[in-house]
């Protein structure tokens, strides 16, 4: 909402650079697309690495209802 009443005031205040940015608006999420890709797949890579790091300790510590 805050980010729609910004626009507002940037198309009261200059309404080609507002129209600009309407339109730059998807191509320039088109092309970060590919880094949040690289994002979410590094992440579950550390994720992986956690989880295969901490396996002995879990498997030590057991389950609590034995």
């Amino acid at each position: 909402m805050l980010s729609f009443v910004l626009w507002l005031v940037l198309l009261f205040l200059c309404w080609p650079l507002a129209l600009l940015a309407l339109l730059l608006y998807p191509l320039l999420w088109l092309v970060l697309l590919p880094f949040r890709l690289l994002g979410i797949g590094v992440d579950a890579v550390f994720e992986l690495l956690r989880a295969i790091v901490m396996l002995p300790a879990r498997i030590l510590r057991g389950t609590p209802g034995r």
